[in-house]
């Protein structure tokens, strides 16, 4: 919803083009229908690998001809597979997938971050936590070149509840940030290798 009213209020120079998910019942799914965006779900199939999920996910995803794609909640590990399909076109950055992750550089990546910095804070060996925007590729979990991040202090009389909320806060603020970022310069079209045009 942050992303959708940023750029609705031009605070982010472009539009969301479209929601991919493999959840219909996640809450963005109702989002973006009040907003008329394209929805598109796709699950894993019976037996099917994690590669083959992954291009037909890419697929997808490709048809809406996205300039970036944002992976905002997606809470699967993406294989080459899909990660190839968007490959930067600017010697600038790294990717054209940008994932959000509640916690900051270098720290407790995968899943329940905000959990696990909570309750380490809870035996006294964390004080505070953070969130990060950074640019995914195939080197590991929730580690690459980073675009932007902010630390969240945890205090002592917070609940995991007061402490997740700030960082949700936070989570939305930074995704606008990073996006308002790498929309800031209009889109050049150049050409691929295959002699497709597409935009940087």
């Amino acid at each position: 919803q942050a992303i959708i009213n940023a750029c609705q209020s031009d605070e982010i120079n472009g539009m969301v083009v479209a929601l991919v998910t493999n959840n219909p019942s996640i809450g963005a799914v109702r989002r973006a229908q009040r907003h008329n965006i394209p929805t598109r779900v796709v699950t894993k199939l019976p037996g099917e690998s994690r590669q083959s999920f992954d291009s037909r996910l890419a697929e997808s995803v490709s048809v809406f001809e996205p300039n970036w794609v944002v992976l905002a909640g997606f809470m699967r590990i993406l294989s080459d597979s899909f990660i190839s399909r968007f490959v930067a076109p600017r010697a600038d950055v790294s990717s054209r997938i940008m994932n959000l992750h509640p916690a900051s550089p270098g720290e407790l990546p995968g899943m329940n971050a905000i959990e696990r910095a909570f309750a380490e804070s809870q035996t006294g060996s964390r004080v505070r936590s953070g969130a990060m925007v950074h640019f995914v590729d195939s080197e590991g979990v929730d580690c690459g070149p980073l675009i932007v991040s902010e630390e969240v202090s945890i205090l002592d009389t917070d609940t995991l509840d007061d402490f997740a909320a700030r960082m949700h806060r936070l989570e939305h603020k930074l995704l606008v940030l990073a996006l308002r970022q790498m929309c800031a310069r209009p889109p050049q079209y150049e050409v691929s290798a295959t002699g497709k045009e597409f935009k940087s």
